[in-house]
């Protein structure tokens, strides 16, 4: 298996403490502190490994410190409801002594009933796109260094933008944005794996969905920027091993804040997960 979907993987699978408490490493990506990812999915797999026969429809979390990416994390799982088709889970995840996350998670046995789903965007097809990596060779000198530095570690997903120039945008556009992902080689058929990995990957490109009407990009020098919180509802089952489209946007950015939401499409145009973020940006030359 690929090393860097190998170590994204034994990073997602937590040593147990106890009953109600497990631990997770972390890893450092190129990110100065936790990728919000990281804690997204261990909170899941922490949740996830106290309920059994049903799966998880939401979580909503948020994001109270930086995390240390050279210590571990504990999470502490509160089995707050077990009821005849719910289950509900909280848990807190702490570093250091003090806490630095805390998620709300909901689990459902399986049911059938009404269906229906928005349909997916027309979009031109992954095979069709390049890269992020492709990009960043393209446009060579021109890439920041924090953000060289975030690609120069293992990828273990693909990230394939749309419209290329939504890559290090810097001149004001539409808050919409279209990104396919997905796993760079094939994955167990093991549904908590899927789910755990789509928590991680669904911090990737939230934020900056928020910043392209200002001319922003994650990676400009003088940003400041952190996921608040952050909540994703389940809707089908999916797998991080084939493409999915995530169609974002921001509707408002106000008070060092921006809002973004997404759905995300598989291929073949399943409405497989929702999702929501408020992240904090900041240009630290105006904060003087």
């Amino acid at each position: 298996m690929n090393q860097a979907l190998q170590e994204m993987i034994g990073l997602l699978d937590l040593e147990q403490i106890d009953e109600n408490s497990f631990r997770g490493q972390s890893r450092d990506i190129g990110t100065p502190q936790i990728f919000g990812g990281q804690v997204l999915g261990q909170a899941l797999a922490a949740a996830h490994h106290t309920v059994s026969g049903r799966s998880v429809h939401s979580m909503h979390a948020y994001f109270l410190r930086p995390g240390a990416v050279d210590e571990p994390v504990v999470y502490q799982v509160d089995r707050a409801r077990d009821g005849a088709t719910f289950s509900s889970r909280r848990v807190v995840a702490v570093q250091r002594g003090v806490q630095i996350f805390n998620m709300a998670a909901s689990f459902q046995v399986p049911e059938t009933g009404i269906e229906h789903q928005a349909p997916m965007p027309e979009v031109t097809p992954p095979d069709a796109l390049q890269d992020l990596q492709e990009l960043a060779r393209e446009r060579g000198a021109a890439v920041p260094a924090r953000v060289t530095r975030f690609l120069a570690h293992r990828r273990p997903f693909i990230v394939k933008p749309v419209v290329s120039a939504h890559f290090l945008a810097t001149t004001s556009m539409e808050p919409v944005k279209r990104v396919w992902m997905k796993a760079v080689e094939r994955l167990p058929d093991d549904e908590l794996l899927h789910l755990v990995l789509f928590a991680y990957i669904s911090d990737y490109e939230l934020i900056g969905t928020a910043m392209l009407p200002h001319g922003l990009h994650t990676g400009r020098e003088g940003v400041q920027m952190a996921s608040l919180d952050h909540a994703i509802w389940f809707h089908r089952p999916l797998r991080v091993d084939e493409w999915l489209l995530f169609d974002l946007d921001s509707p408002t950015a106000v008070g060092a804040r921006g809002l973004s939401r997404g759905h995300v499409f598989t291929q073949d145009g399943r409405l497989v997960a929702s999702l929501a973020q408020e992240g904090l940006i900041r240009q630290r030359s105006e904060r003087a």
